[in-house]
């Protein structure tokens, strides 16, 4: 939900929210905060990432913002950077962003999110969503359901039955 107050970028960029709130053309818009399966999901997919960060030559990242274009800061639950230093708000495009859907998130809100990081220059996206246990991966300006989801051109994947496994066993 967008609040009223409408703010600089430069404002935004250097206060601080709890939560942490994207930032759309002016004004602020809260983040649906996740649940139990919201979390487990971001703090399994963290941990994914982080065991293979060597391998695969990448950074994982959380929660962090992301100016995709001069006016929209959008902040994906997990994100995969290129290794090596970056500042506190990334800039260029992540190789990978992800999001775990909330109860009260739509599809055609991710779909908003997609454009915004496609427009910046994010080739890959995926959806995670907890209560169908479904992942989908952006393709050609649609999601597209998988359950392997992948990183073109790349060896990083993510065996989502792994992930709901790790959640279903730990209920």
């Amino acid at each position: 939900m967008a609040t009223s107050l409408h703010i600089s970028i430069s404002e935004y960029l250097r206060t601080t929210y709890r939560p942490d709130r994207e930032y759309v053309d002016g004004e602020l818009l809260d983040r649906n905060v996740g649940k139990w399966d919201h979390a487990r999901i971001q703090a399994l997919l963290g941990a994914w990432f982080y065991n293979h960060e060597h391998e695969w030559n990448v950074i994982v990242a959380t929660e962090l913002r992301v100016q995709v274009s001069p006016t929209r800061v959008r902040i994906p639950d997990v994100c995969l950077v290129s290794n090596g230093p970056h500042p506190p708000v990334l800039v260029e495009p992540p190789i990978l962003t992800i999001e775990i859907l909330s109860p009260d998130d739509t599809y055609a809100e991710m779909t908003q999110r997609g454009n915004d990081y496609i427009r910046m220059g994010v080739r890959t996206l995926w959806i995670v969503d907890p209560l169908n246990r479904t992942g989908h991966v952006w393709i050609d300006g649609a999601w597209t359901e998988n359950a392997v989801l992948t990183v073109p051109g790349s060896l990083i994947k993510v065996d989502l039955n792994t992930i709901f496994g790790q959640i279903d066993g730990a209920s």
